[in-house]
C-alpha cells in the first residue's frame, strides 16, 4: 500500500466517518471537511521536538501534517533540536505569536512550563502536549482541552527493559548499559524505569547521560559506545533510551568492531534505520511509540476544543515491542514514515 492511499484512507476517516457521525450527511461541516476547510480558522505552533529531519521528528511532523492537510488548520512547526531550554523559549514565543493552539513536548517538565501555560490560557490559548507528560498541568487544564498522545514514560522503560532483558538471556550478575536522560525531569522516567527492571532482576547496570550534543546529533555517539565496549567487553546489553540513538545501534556496534548479536540491542521508537538493524541483528527488542500519532492527535485535540469545546484526551501510544518476529508486519510503514 503506497503513501497516496494510506493519506486517502486516512483523510476519510477522519473527514467523512468523524464528521458525518457527529453532524449527518450533507451537513456544510461535512461539506466543510471535505474540501478541507473544516477548521481552516484554526491556527496552531505545533512543536515535532528534534532536528527538521531527525527520525523520531521528522514521524511526528508527517502525523501532524496529515492532521493538517485533512483539517485544514493553518501550522507553523517549531524544531527544537531535542533541547528543553530551547523548547522554553520557543514556548514564549509561540505565546507572543496569540495562536489558537500550542502543542508542546513536554520534556522541560512541570516546573519549567507551568507558568508559561497559565500565562497562554489566561491569552485564550488552548494549550496540549505529546511524548512526554505534564501531569500536573494536564489535571489543572484537561477540561480547557490539555491532553497528552504519548508512551507512559516510567512503565514503558520497564516493558521495554524486561523483555529486553528476556530476550538477551540475561541472569543475575549479567552486565547491560543504559544510555539516557535521567537528568531531564520528566523525560527521564523512562530511563528510570529501564533501570529499576534491570536492577530488579539482579542485572548490573551502567550508565551513561546523553549529552546535549549527542541528543542532537546521534553520529556524535559512536566514540562513546565504542569507548565503553573497548572498558566493558562482557557487556550483553545496551538500551538507548533515544529513537535517534537506537536507529543508529548498528553503526556503534559495527564501530566497536563488533558482529550482529555480539551484544544485544534494544532502544525505542521504530523509523526505517531501524527498522533495518533489527532485519540486520543489530536491535532485539524496540518499544514502539507511534510517533505518527503524537503528530496526528495533537493537531486533532487542538481543532476540536477550539471549534467545539472537547476536553483534553489522554493517549497511550507505547505498547508494542517491535522485533525480529514481527517487523516484516511493519517495516513497509516504517519505510513510509508512519511507523
Amino acid at each position: 500500500m503506497n503513501k497516496k492511499i494510506i493519506t486517502a484512507l486516512l483523510s476519510l476517516l477522519l473527514m467523512l466517518g468523524l464528521q458525518a457521525m457527529v453532524f449527518g450527511e450533507g451537513s456544510a461541516e461535512v461539506k466543510a471537511a471535505e474540501e478541507g476547510k473544516a477548521f481552516s480558522d484554526v491556527s496552531i505552533v505545533f512543536f515535532p521536538g528534534g532536528p527538521e529531519g531527525g527520525s523520531f521528528a521528522s514521524v511526528v511532523y508527517r502525523g501532524a501534517k496529515l492532521a493538517e492537510a485533512v483539517l485544514g488548520c493553518e501550522v507553523r512547526y517549531v524544531w527544537s533540536d531535542w533541547m528543553p531550554d530551547k523548547m522554553v523559549a520557543q514556548f514564549k514565543d509561540a505565546v507572543a505569536m496569540q495562536p489558537d493552539g500550542i502543542a508542546i513536548m513536554g520534556h522541560p517538565g512541570v516546573a519549567a512550563f507551568a507558568p508559561l501555560v497559565d500565562e497562554a490560557r489566561a491569552k485564550g490559548i488552548v494549550v496540549t502536549s505529546q511524548n512526554t507528560t505534564l501531569p500536573a498541568i494536564e489535571e489543572k487544564y484537561s477540561a480547557e482541552g490539555f491532553g497528552y498522545v504519548g508512551q507512559e514514560l516510567y512503565p514503558s522503560g520497564v516493558n521495554l527493559a524486561k523483555a529486553a532483558a528476556q530476550r538477551a538471556g540475561l541472569k543475575a550478575g549479567d552486565k547491560a548499559l543504559v544510555w539516557g536522560l535521567l537528568g531531564q525531569e520528566t523525560r527521564g522516567l523512562r530511563t528510570k524505569g529501564c533501570i529499576d527492571a534491570l536492577e530488579e532482576m539482579g542485572v548490573i547496570v551502567d550508565y551513561l547521560e546523553i549529552t546535549d550534543a549527542i541528543n542532537s546529533d546521534a553520529s556524535l555517539g559512536t566514540p562513546v559506545i565504542a569507548s565503553y565496549i573497548a572498558r566493558n567487553p562482557d557487556v550483553k546489553l545496551i538500551i538507548a533510551d533515544h529513537g535517534a540513538l537506537t536507529s543508529t545501534m548498528g553503526t556503534y556496534l559495527n564501530a566497536a568492531g563488533l558482529k550482529p548479536g555480539d551484544v544485544f540491542g534494544a532502544g525505542f521508537d521504530l523509523s526505517a534505520a531501524t527498522a533495518a538493524a533489527i532485519k540486520d541483528g543489530w536491535i532485539g527488542a524496540v518499544l514502539d511509540q507511534q510517533p505518527f500519532l503524537q503528530g496526528f492527535l495533537p493537531i486533532v485535540q487542538i481543532a476540536l476544543t477550539v471549534k467545539y469545546g472537547f476536553s483534553g484526551l489522554h493517549i497511550n501510544t507505547g505498547a508494542a515491542i517491535i522485533g525480529p518476529e514481527n517487523i516484516d508486519l511493519v517495516a513497509p510503514l516504517a519505510e513510509l514514515g508512519i511507523r
